[in-house]
């Protein structure tokens, strides 16, 4: 009776280990979501842009007399609104700021819904923080006006000068208004055109492409999903709105087998910053090297006439130049099969980022980099 338990206890224990280790057991390295390697085609966001102004700056606006386009602005608005200045007026202005306004309209946005906006200087104000942006149609590639700003603005950053010293923190003259824009017009997509649609594959590639097909056909059925080639994917779609909405959202979330990506190490040349993938592999080669540095000192020598003589002092310079070059010693690079090994293998050169890159284009041309590199 004792072993009974014992063996119903271990039978019950096993049970719960199998059930929770849904919960925390890892998911396969190279197993992502739909939704994260494709997206549909033609259900994107859109640009908006718009040209406003920003008043009740604290003494901070635009130079009127170095940005006349602010008070011709300025005047624009006050004329609009009844007021008309008159000819020949000088308006030294210091709390109205000429800005660009920008915002992104999200995919099925319609009229009524609220989304961000960027407010930007276009004129020489030194801070937009505590100003109003005034009522900014934001327009299309179309030239047709898809939503209306207008808000406080929110300024991550500080700033004071005082006796010709300034202090700033963080950007001035850029903010941000959260729910700053109301929609006015909805964007068409083709979600509901056809029998079926389209999906755009993040990185063109044949595996995925097939990977997403594949995944689909076993999911919804033989013959619903075709790829067309490495970046598309044909989605066979039901008739009714509700139905495509069901099916997405089923399809959106299934497992896609990705392969490993092609090898590639992406350089920045302004940074120096170097990131490589965990394809990357080297083939064995020797390297070496060493810093080059050139150092100029240059030192005033006043030369000094005799006594009682009609010369004048005069100001030379001598110039100390001196050649360094440290010694670099050839190392052997082995070959490395894993990202661990080509860092391991590139730490040893000790060499800096900036080095580092001259160094890869250099096992690039020589035939020892097995990577794609990308300069950005």
């Amino acid at each position: 009776m004792d072993t009974t338990d014992k063996l119903l206890k271990w039978l019950i224990a096993l049970a719960a280990f199998l059930a929770s280790a849904a919960l925390w057991w890892p998911a396969p390295a190279n197993a992502v979501r739909l939704k994260e390697v494709a997206t549909i085609q033609g259900v994107r966001p859109n640009q908006l842009v718009g040209y406003g102004l920003v008043v009740g700056l604290d003494g901070t606006g635009d130079q009127t007399t170095q940005t006349p386009f602010t008070t011709q602005s300025l005047n624009a608005m006050l004329q609009q609104l009844g007021t008309t200045v008159p000819p020949g007026t000088s308006m030294q202005l210091r709390n109205v700021a000429s800005v660009l306004v920008t915002a992104v309209l999200p995919p099925f946005a319609q009229p009524g819904q609220a989304i961000d906006v960027n407010v930007s200087s276009l004129g020489n104000a030194k801070s937009l923080r505590g100003g109003t942006l005034i009522a900014t149609a934001l327009k299309g590639v179309d030239g047709q006006i898809y939503a209306l700003a207008q808000g406080n603005l929110i300024i991550g950053g500080a700033g004071a000068s005082a006796a010709g010293s300034k202090v700033t923190i963080n950007h001035l003259s850029a903010g941000r208004i959260p729910a700053g824009a109301t929609v006015e017009r909805s964007v068409p997509t083709p979600w509901l055109q056809g029998d079926s649609i389209t999906l755009d594959l993040a990185a063109e590639d044949f595996n995925t492409a097939r990977e997403v097909a594949r995944a689909i056909n076993a999911a919804k059925g033989p013959g619903q999903a075709m790829a067309i080639d490495a970046r598309t994917v044909r989605v066979a779609m039901p008739p009714s709105p509700d139905a495509r909405v069901s099916y997405l959202a089923d399809i959106e979330n299934l497992n896609i087998d990705q392969a490993a990506p092609a090898a590639r190490i992406v350089v920045n040349a302004r940074t120096g910053s170097v990131v490589m993938n965990q394809a990357v592999t080297l083939g064995p080669c020797a390297v070496a090297h060493g810093n080059l540095s050139v150092t100029i000192n240059s030192t005033p020598v006043i030369s000094q006439p005799g006594a009682f003589s009609s010369g004048t002092t005069q100001v030379a310079e001598k110039a100390d130049i001196q050649v360094r070059q440290d010694s670099g010693s050839l190392i052997n690079m082995p070959a490395g099969t894993k990202l661990t090994d080509v860092v391991k293998a590139l730490n040893a050169l000790g060499a800096t980022p900036q080095d580092l890159l001259a160094i890869l284009q250099a096992m690039k041309a020589a035939g020892a980099l097995n990577a794609e590199l990308e300069v950005i």
